[in-house]
């Protein structure tokens, strides 16, 4: 069970780092108003999916540390 969570946890950083950094690309690189087109199609809610992905490898990181730490 630990080498699960930790190979859970070092899957879940590496996306961490890689939605992180698309993140960043997306959001700050490309925060112009003229680099960007009002509606795009790849949007979800209004948002990058890779903010998503990045919540989603966070929450991942985070329960993977918990049940590290948990006794059992």
């Amino acid at each position: 069970m630990k080498n699960a969570l930790q190979l859970i946890l070092s899957i879940s950083l590496i996306g961490v780092v890689f939605s992180g950094v698309l993140t960043y690309r997306e959001l700050v690189s490309h925060s112009c108003a003229l680099c960007r087109t009002l509606e795009r199609s790849d949007m979800i809610l209004g948002y990058p999916p890779c903010i998503y992905a990045l919540g989603a490898f966070a929450l991942l990181a985070v329960i993977a540390v918990l049940g590290l730490g948990g006794k059992r």
